[in-house]
């Protein structure tokens, strides 16, 4: 690639990236005004700038703490779990070479709301497991699962999807069959509700965990950027180039069951994030993951924070499971790629 297109393209993803943080910002700020009792954008600035210590600003002390401790945290932690969903997802459709590989691919998602159902219905861990916890530990049992399956690191894409779809069956029958026979009607209620996503009960400890973890991952996908655009082109060309390639891929598939667990242990199960926002990222910067991977992220934050917006919106006076609004979106784009996809006659 010439120097003019590669400064060319950092300019674009420049331009792009400082775009998108400005929607970011005013996209967060509707969320933290947005809800049962809407609060003007300006309170939510000062209530913002009074914890920092910038201002001394008299409000409320109702808004100041709606605004603080429920809406601000909410809308930040939607941000990071849209930015890592989106980023799993530009990850394995390099991994897999599948325009419809997404994070739950790997069965994580149904092994952690099998961990999640267990601590809630069953009661395991005599609530010294907290439900993250159990969330967590499911996800990564399904992750182990599907490595053994598909023999660790060195099977090819095919097998590990084949995996990956084994082990969600297997899990979401676990989960079916704990439900049906072991909880009563109001638990079943709570485990639907958790398993199609919802940002209801998340606070700033969890922003807090859920940011290192982003960080740290995105920071390990960067780095492997170059990585990431050889094995677009299979196994053995990336092999050719130099790539490490069983190595590279334990650690990519581990990247993405840690952030997927970490997010699905948190807010429950949220599809098509993954799916839909890594195909949009590379019609706007290109499949360089150099530049898709930052992109991804971005426009997964901004999208996953205007569907939570919209969750609060579409019904009144409840809330609307996160996920129901993201399969919304991206039900019509899963057919869109399948169309796309479609051989020619």
């Amino acid at each position: 690639m010439s120097s003019n297109a590669m400064e060319g393209g950092a300019s674009r993803l420049a331009l792009f990236l400082f775009i998108s943080v400005i929607v970011l910002m005013f996209a967060v700020a509707a969320a933290a005004a947005i809800g049962d009792y809407n609060i003007p954008v300006k309170t939510v600035f000062l209530s913002v700038t009074n914890e920092l210590g910038l201002t001394k600003a008299e409000i409320p002390p109702i808004e100041q703490s709606v605004v603080w401790n429920l809406r601000l945290s909410r809308a930040l932690i939607a941000a990071l779990a849209g930015a890592g969903l989106a980023l799993c997802g530009a990850i394995l459709q390099a991994l897999l070479r599948n325009a419809l590989a997404e994070p739950f691919v790997l069965g994580v998602s149904a092994g952690a709301s099998t961990g999640a159902v267990c601590v809630i219905v069953l009661g395991i861990g005599a609530g010294s497991l907290s439900l993250s916890l159990g969330a967590f530990a499911g996800a990564f049992a399904a992750f182990a699962l599907v490595a053994l399956l598909s023999n660790g690191a060195t099977s090819g894409p095919n097998h590990t999807i084949l995996a990956g779809v084994a082990a969600s069956q297997l899990f979401n029958a676990l989960t079916s069959y704990i439900v049906t026979t072991s909880g009563n009607a109001q638990q079943a209620r709570d485990v639907m509700f958790w398993l199609l996503g919802s940002f209801g009960g998340v606070r700033w400890p969890d922003f807090y965990l859920l940011g290192i973890v982003v960080i740290v991952c995105l920071t390990i996908c960067i780095l492997m950027a170059r990585s990431l655009d050889a094995f677009t082109f299979g196994d053995e060309d990336a092999a050719a180039l130099g790539v490490p390639v069983a190595r590279i891929r334990l650690v990519l598939f581990g990247v993405t069951a840690l952030l997927t667990a970490t997010i699905v242990s948190m807010v429950g199960a949220i599809g098509f994030v993954g799916l839909v926002v890594p195909h949009a990222a590379r019609y706007v910067v290109g499949p360089m993951h150099m530049r898709l991977l930052p992109a991804s992220a971005m426009i997964g934050a901004v999208f996953m924070v205007i569907a939570d917006i919209a969750s609060r919106m579409i019904a009144t006076q409840q809330t609307v499971p996160i996920g129901v609004v993201t399969a919304l979106v991206g039900v019509p784009f899963f057919a869109i790629i399948l169309y796309r996809a479609r051989p020619q006659i």
